[in-house]
């Protein structure tokens, strides 16, 4: 619960962005305090079930936090970007927003077959961008292990998407 208040104390709350009536959760002031940085990494650590093989983070804030979680653990990190950002050979999954769509990138060579992969990323709203990340995991015949967030909008009933993937679901602070 520390943590979580912790947490929670450094979120910015922005009225209005990215357009009129949205409250968006800044949570850029967390990097500023660095022993809060470590100890959301540890506590996504210490709730992990088992050690993944593997954690993706989803472009971009899911690379913060992603990258340090696998170096801690001694484990590979891989990039989930947007389509045309990756330099190599790529897996690509197509996906449904809520205007449109938009196509998310894998290294096809970045997964390991029957993996188990931990998805991170810093924020849980509908779960449209998460789900397709397990998608593009489960292209390259590797395991979701679960999904990581700082932050979940508890209503926008995003886990409905994810559990079809595992249920494995941490969330470190709900709104």
């Amino acid at each position: 619960m520390a943590l979580e208040q912790s947490i929670k104390r450094s979120i910015r709350d922005v009225p209005d962005f990215p357009k009129p009536g949205i409250l968006f959760k800044d949570i850029t002031p967390i990097f500023y305090d660095q022993q809060l940085c470590t100890e959301i990494v540890n506590g996504f650590i210490e709730k992990m079930q088992q050690k993944p093989d593997a954690i993706v983070g989803i472009e971009s804030r899911g690379f913060l936090f992603g990258f340090l979680m696998a170096n801690k653990l001694n484990i590979p990190f891989v990039l989930i970007r947007k389509s045309g950002k990756l330099p190599y050979k790529t897996v690509a999954h197509e996906y449904s927003l809520e205007y449109g769509t938009s196509k998310m990138e894998i290294h096809e060579d970045a997964l390991k077959k029957d993996w188990n992969v931990m998805i991170h990323d810093d924020l849980l709203a509908t779960g449209g961008t998460a789900e397709a990340a397990a998608q593009l995991v489960k292209k390259l015949g590797a395991k979701v292990l679960g999904f990581n967030f700082v932050v979940s909008l508890e209503f926008l009933n995003g886990r409905n998407k994810l559990i079809n993937h595992s249920n494995n679901i941490t969330c470190l602070v709900q709104y």
